[in-house]
C-alpha cells in the first residue's frame, strides 16, 4: 500500500500523527472535565458539558472556512499549518492552568489555531498528486491511518496520565505533542515545498474584506438574532439552548456562500462545485455521528457499561465512584459503608466531589462522630502513612472564596455547581478520617440520597444484603474515554483491508466509484446506530449495564463507513475543486462538519431525556434519510466526477 507514494506524504503523516494525538488527549477528556462532580473537574451540568463539547467541535472544524481562505490568498499552506500549531499548542498550555476562564480561553486558541492547521494539511496532500492520479485515494487513506495512529494514542495516553497526574497534565502532555509535530514540519519544511504554494488571487473571486462583509457579518449578525430570539422565544425545557440556536442561525449565510459560489461559477467550474453540496451533507452526517463518540458515547460509557474488565492494564483503570454503582448489577461488590460519608447537605458533598471545600464544609464535616481531619501537605508528596489518604483528600480554602450555586438545567433539573474564582489559593489540604474496627479508612463524603440508593435501593431491587469491598478499597473500572480508542483501532487495522479490496475491484474492472463509497459509508453508519438500539433495549432503558463489546461492535462498523466516507470526502474536494479555491473548498467540507459537530453536542445533551433505544433509533432514521438522499443523486455524482477526470 504504501509504495509508489511521493516522499511529502510520510512527513506530513508524522506530522498530522502527533497533532491528532495532542487533539485527541484533549478532546478525549473535555466531556469528562467539564462535567466531573467526582475526581475534581469542572463540575458544570451535563447540559451545559455537551452544549461546550459540541460548540467546541463546531468551530473547530468551522475556522477552517477561513483558514483555507488565508491560506489561499495570504499565507500559503506551509506557513498557515506551522502558525495554527503554534496557536493550538499555546492553547492547551493554557487550559492546563487550572480555571475557568483559562479553560474557555485555552478552547479558543485551539479553535483559531484548528481553522489553519486542519484544512491546510489535507490540501497538502492532496497537491503532492498529479490530477487523475489513481494513488490519489490511497495516499489519502494512508494519511488517515496516521490521524488514527496519533488518535489511538491519545485515547490511551489521556487515561493513564489524569489517573497518575490529574486532569490538568493531561493538557499539558498534550501540548508537548504539537510541539513535536510543528518540529517534524520544520525538518522537513523544503520536502514539504512540493505541496505548497504561492498565494493567488483570482480577479473574478470575492476578496476577504467582501467575504467578512457579505459573509461572516451577516453569519455574525444572524446568530447573535439567532442567540436572543431563542432566550425569548423558546419556551422553558425546550433542549435546544440558546448558544446551539445561535450557531446554527449563523450558518445560514456560509450555506448561501456555497451554494452561490457553485451556481454562479465559471460553466467549466460550475458542475464540480455543485457536485460537492451533497458530499458535504453526507460528510455533515457522519460527523455529527462519529464525533458522539466524545458526547453521547462517552456518557453511555461512563453510565451504561460494564466497565469491570480485569484484563485492561492497571495504568487504563480508575477508582468507581459511587455513581457507577446505581446500575451496577447485583454481583457487583459495592463499597464498604464505612468507606462512604454520608452527609445530610448535597452542597457539601458537591464541595468535597469538586475538591473545592471551604472551613465552614470541613468543620461540619468533622463534627460527625468517629471523624478526623488529616493534614496533608499542599505542594508535596504526603508521607507513607498518608499514601493511602491522599486520593480522598480534598483543597480547602478560606471561607468566602468558595461559592455554590444552585440552579435548573435546560431541562429543569435542579443543578447544583461549585465556583473560586480564578487564581484563588487553597490554604490546606485535608483527608476525612474514620476509625472503625480498629482500622482508619480515608472516607469519600457522598450525599444522603446517593447514599441511599447505593444500599437501600440495592437491597429494595434484589432483595437481598450486597457483598462489600474491603473498607477503604475501591472497585477497579476502566476509564470511560478508552473506549473512544476502539475507533481509531480498527482504522488502523481496517485501513489495508479496506484499501486493498478496492484495489482488487479496480483490478478485475468492478471499480467502485468515489460516490458509492460515500453511500456505503452512510449505509454502515445507520447499522452501527441500530446495534446501539438493541444494546439499548437490552440495557432496559439504563437500568442495567451492558457489556462494553457493543461499543465494540458500533465502532467496528462505523469505522468501516468511516474509511469508505471520510477519506473519499476530502479526496473529492481536492478533484472537483478548481486548484485556486481547494483550500477554500476543503474549509466548506470542514464547515459542513462544523454543522453536524454542534449537532453532536445537542444530541450529547439530550441523551438523558430519552430512553437509549429511541435514542439511537432517532439517529438511525437521520442517517438513512441522508443515505437514501445520496443514492438517489449518485448518477449525477458520478457523471461529474468523470467530466473532471477524477
Amino acid at each position: 500500500m504504501a509504495k509508489g507514494h511521493p516522499k511529502g506524504l510520510y512527513a506530513l503523516f508524522f506530522t498530522e500523527m502527533w497533532e491528532r494525538l495532542a487533539f485527541y488527549t484533549m478532546l478525549g477528556i473535555l466531556l469528562l472535565y467539564a462535567t466531573d462532580m467526582e475526581r475534581g473537574g469542572l463540575g458544570l451540568p451535563a447540559a451545559e458539558g455537551n452544549e461546550i463539547y459540541g460548540l467546541y467541535l463546531a468551530f473547530v472544524y468551522f475556522t477552517p472556512f477561513l483558514g483555507g481562505m488565508i491560506a489561499d490568498r495570504l499565507m500559503g499552506y506551509r506557513r498557515a499549518v506551522a502558525l495554527g500549531g503554534l496557536m493550538m499548542a499555546g492553547g492547551l498550555f493554557m487550559m492546563s492552568v487550572q480555571g475557568y476562564v483559562t479553560f474557555v480561553g485555552g478552547l479558543v486558541l485551539l479553535i483559531l489555531g484548528n481553522g489553519f492547521f486542519k484544512p491546510n494539511i489535507s490540501v497538502m496532500v492532496g497537491n503532492l498528486y498529479e490530477k487523475g492520479d489513481p494513488k490519489r485515494d490511497a495516499g489519502f487513506n494512508i494519511f488517515y491511518m496516521g490521524i488514527n495512529i496519533g488518535a489511538l494514542i491519545a485515547t490511551l495516553l489521556a487515561a493513564s496520565v489524569r489517573n497518575e497526574l490529574g486532569w490538568l497534565w493531561t493538557f499539558r502532555v498534550a501540548g508537548v505533542g504539537l510541539l513535536v509535530s510543528l518540529m517534524i514540519l520544520g525538518i522537513n519544511w523544503k520536502v514539504l515545498a512540493k505541496a505548497d504554494r504561492q498565494p493567488e488571487r483570482d480577479p473574478d473571486d470575492m476578496s476577504l474584506a467582501s467575504i467578512a462583509l457579505k459573509i461572516l457579518a451577516p453569519a455574525f449578525g444572524v446568530g447573535i438574532l439567532g442567540y436572543f430570539a431563542a432566550i425569548w422565544w423558546l419556551p422553558e425545557g425546550v433542549a435546544m439552548r440558546p448558544a446551539v440556536c445561535g450557531f446554527l442561525a449563523g450558518m445560514i449565510p456560509v450555506i448561501v456562500f456555497f451554494v452561490r459560489m457553485g451556481l454562479t461559477a465559471p460553466q467549466d467550474e460550475r458542475d464540480g462545485l455543485l457536485a460537492l453540496l451533497p458530499i458535504y451533507v453526507a460528510g455533515g452526517t457522519f460527523f455529527m455521528i462519529l464525533h458522539l463518540n466524545g458526547s453521547a458515547m462517552t456518557q453511555w460509557a461512563r453510565d451504561d457499561t460494564d466497565r469491570e474488565v480485569g484484563f485492561v492494564p492497571s495504568a487504563f483503570q480508575q477508582d468507581a465512584m459511587p455513581s457507577y454503582f446505581t446500575n451496577a448489577a447485583a454481583d457487583v461488590k459495592r463499597p464498604h459503608p464505612d468507606t462512604l460519608l454520608a452527609v445530610d447537605s448535597a452542597e457539601i458533598a458537591r464541595m468535597y466531589g469538586l475538591q473545592r471545600m471551604d472551613e465552614g464544609a470541613v468543620a461540619t464535616v468533622a463534627a460527625i462522630p468517629g471523624v478526623r481531619i488529616e493534614e496533608l501537605a499542599l505542594d508535596t508528596e504526603p508521607s507513607p502513612a498518608q499514601a493511602d489518604w491522599a486520593p480522598r483528600a480534598t483543597d480547602v480554602y478560606a471561607d468566602g472564596v468558595v461559592t455554590v450555586v444552585e440552579g435548573t438545567d435546560s431541562h429543569g433539573h435542579a443543578t447544583v455547581s461549585v465556583e473560586i474564582p480564578d487564581g484563588a489559593k487553597a490554604v490546606r489540604r485535608v483527608a476525612f478520617v474514620r476509625e472503625s474496627q480498629g482500622a482508619a479508612t480515608a472516607a469519600y463524603i457522598v450525599d444522603a440520597h446517593t447514599y441511599s440508593t447505593i444500599y437501600d435501593g440495592y437491597r429494595e431491587r434484589f432483595d437481598k444484603d450486597p457483598e462489600y469491598l474491603e473498607r477503604g478499597a475501591f472497585l477497579q473500572v476502566v476509564n470511560p474515554e478508552v473506549y473512544q480508542s476502539f475507533n481509531p483501532l480498527f482504522v488502523i487495522l481496517f485501513t489495508p483491508l479496506v484499501v486493498g479490496l478496492f484495489g482488487f475491484m479496480v483490478a478485475k474492472n468492478r471499480g467502485i466509484t468515489t460516490a458509492r463509497k460515500i453511500f456505503y459509508g452512510l449505509v454502515l453508519t445507520t447499522m452501527a446506530l441500530l446495534l446501539m438500539a438493541l444494546a439499548g433495549f437490552l440495557s432496559e432503558d439504563g437500568s442495567v449495564k451492558v457489556a462494553g463489546l457493543w461499543l465494540a461492535g458500533f465502532y467496528a462498523i462505523v469505522t468501516i463507513g468511516e474509511l469508505c466516507l471520510s477519506p473519499m470526502g476530502l479526496s473529492l474536494v481536492t478533484k472537483l475543486s478548481p486548484k485556486r479555491l481547494v483550500g477554500l473548498t476543503m474549509g466548506g467540507w470542514f464547515m459542513a462538519s462544523a454543522f453536524g459537530n454542534n449537532f453532536s453536542g445537542f444530541f450529547g445533551g439530550i441523551q438523558g431525556q430519552m430512553t437509549p433505544k429511541a435514542f439511537f433509533l432517532l439517529l438511525a432514521f437521520l442517517s438513512a434519510c441522508v443515505a437514501l438522499f445520496i443514492y438517489l443523486l449518485l448518477p449525477r455524482l458520478d457523471a461529474a466526477i468523470k467530466k473532471y477526470g477524477a
